[in-house]
C-alpha cells in the first residue's frame, strides 16, 4: 500500500492535463483521502472501512459519522460526480440536506474540480461497498433544525476552487498551505471557534488560524508555536514522534490513519509553511526551574523513571517535558488528560506504538491537579495564576 500511496502523491503532483489511467485516478483519489483524513472519522469498524458510525460530542449534541462507502443503500453509491462534489466542497447531499459543518467542507473548498474527480473515482471503484445503516444523531429539536446552515453557509463558507493553481506545487510552502488549509483540515481542531461554531480564521492571514482550541476535553495545542524546525514536523507526521515530542490523543487517529501516509516531499512542504506563519509571540525555550521546595513526590514516583528528573526524556523514544506542547500551552487539559487517562502513540510504518499509563485511579483529583501544576510550574514557567484547580479537573476530566 505504501509504494501504491507514495505512487499516488507523485501523480498528484504532476500536470493534471495529461490524461490519466482509471488505476492511476484510483491511486491519486486514495492518496488524497488519505491526505484528508476520510478513514479516521468515517471508519468505526476497522473491518468495515468508510461505513461510517465514529461519534462526536459537539456542543449542539452528538453526531455520527455517515457511511461513505459506494453502497447504494446506506452510503454514497447512487451519488453522481456532481453530486459528490456539491456534498464534499459545499456541503449539500444529494437529497439537498445541508451537512453540519462538523464534516470540514470548507476546507475541502479547497479541493479542485480534478482533485473530486480523482476522490469520485477511488470511493466509487477503489472502496468496498458496506451495507450498513446511518445511526441517528442525537441532537435536541430545537437545534437540529437544517435550514439556519444556509445562512451560515453565506456567512462561513468560502466558495469552492475550480481549477488547480499554476505552478503551485513547484513551491513547497505554497503546496504545505494548500494540505494544511484543504484536505488535511488542520483548522478544524486547531482554530478556536466562535460564537456562531465557525473557525475564527480559515488562513494563515488571520491571527487567530491554527493559534490553538479547545476539542472534546483536549487542546489541541497552536501549530503557529511549534517548538522544532521543518524536518521534525515532517517527521512526527509520518511516525507519531521525533526527537523530543510525541503524539496522543486525538491527533493519534490522524497519524495512524492520515499523515504517515503523506510522501516525504509532502510532509516537508507542511512542516515548511507551519515554520512559515510561526507567530512573533512565540515562546522563548523554557529550561527545568530550580524549585526552592521539595520536588513533588508524585513526579518522583510516577513520572521521573521515564522522563528524567529534569524532564529531559529520552530522544526519539520518551517525550521530553521541558518545550512539550502539552506542557506549555495556556489550557491545561491534553496534559491533564495524558496524566489522568495516560496516554499512547499512534502505530506506524516500521515503528511500535508505546503508552503510558494513567493515574486516575491512584490520585485523587486535588493529587493530579497538584502533579499537572507541579510540571507545569517547573517545566513550563507557570506561575500561581495559572494554577490549574480541583474544580477544574472534575470538569476537564468529566467532559471527555
Amino acid at each position: 500500500m505504501k509504494r501504491r500511496l507514495v505512487l499516488a502523491g507523485l501523480l498528484l503532483v504532476s500536470v493534471y492535463g495529461h490524461a490519466a489511467s482509471k488505476s492511476d485516478l484510483i491511486a491519486q483519489g486514495e492518496y488524497l483521502a488519505r491526505a484528508a483524513d476520510c478513514m479516521a472519522c468515517h471508519t468505526q469498524d476497522s473491518t468495515k472501512p468508510y461505513a461510517g458510525g465514529v461519534k462526536f460530542t459537539l456542543p449542539i449534541g452528538t453526531l455520527y459519522s455517515t457511511n461513505i462507502s459506494p453502497d447504494k443503500q446506506h452510503g454514497i453509491g447512487d451519488y453522481s460526480e456532481a453530486q459528490f462534489s456539491r456534498a464534499v466542497r459545499e456541503g449539500i447531499t444529494k437529497a439537498g440536506q445541508r451537512l453540519y459543518p462538523a464534516m470540514p467542507y470548507t476546507a475541502y473548498a479547497k479541493l479542485t474540480d480534478q482533485d473530486i474527480h480523482a476522490l469520485y473515482i477511488y470511493f466509487m471503484q477503489g472502496v468496498t461497498p458496506v451495507n450498513q445503516p446511518n445511526p441517528v444523531n442525537d441532537i435536541p429539536w430545537y437545534l437540529s433544525a437544517r435550514w439556519p446552515l444556509r445562512i451560515w453557509n453565506v456567512l462561513n463558507a468560502p466558495k469552492p476552487v475550480t481549477r488547480s493553481p499554476s505552478n503551485e506545487e513547484n513551491d513547497p510552502i505554497k503546496r504545505g498551505a494548500w494540505l494544511v488549509e484543504g484536505p488535511g483540515h488542520c483548522g478544524a481542531c486547531h482554530t478556536p471557534r466562535g460564537w456562531m461554531m465557525q473557525e475564527k480564521g480559515l488562513t494563515a492571514a488571520d491571527e487567530h488560524y491554527l493559534s490553538g482550541a479547545e476539542v472534546e476535553g483536549w487542546f489541541a495545542p497552536s501549530l503557529r508555536q511549534l517548538p522544532y524546525n521543518a524536518e521534525q514536523t515532517a517527521l512526527i507526521l509520518k511516525t507519531g514522534h521525533n526527537a523530543t515530542s510525541a503524539i496522543t490523543g486525538p491527533m493519534s487517529s490522524v497519524i495512524t490513519h492520515s499523515s504517515q501516509y503523506l510522501t516525504d516531499d509532502d510532509a516537508k512542504a507542511i512542516g515548511l509553511y507551519l515554520a512559515s506563519i510561526r507567530s512573533n509571540e512565540n515562546r522563548q525555550p523554557v529550561t527545568a526551574q530550580k524549585v526552592m521546595t521539595d520536588p513533588d513526590k508524585n513526579y518522583l514516583r510516577y513520572c521521573s523513571t521515564c522522563h528524567g528528573k529534569e524532564g529531559e526524556g529520552v530522544a526519539n523514544v520518551i517525550p521530553a517535558l521541558q518545550n512539550n506542547l502539552l506542557v506549555t500551552a495556556d489550557n491545561p487539559a491534553s496534559l491533564l488528560q495524558v496524566i489522568a487517562n495516560g496516554a499512547e502513540t499512534p502505530q506506524t510504518q516500521g515503528h511500535l506504538a508505546w503508552s503510558m499509563p494513567g493515574y486516575r485511579q491512584t490520585l485523587d483529583d486535588s493529587q493530579l491537579a497538584e502533579l499537572t501544576n507541579y510540571v507545569r510550574g517547573r517545566f513550563a514557567g507557570k506561575d500561581e495564576s495559572e494554577k490549574v484547580t480541583t474544580s477544574q479537573v472534575k470538569a476537564i476530566l468529566s467532559s471527555h
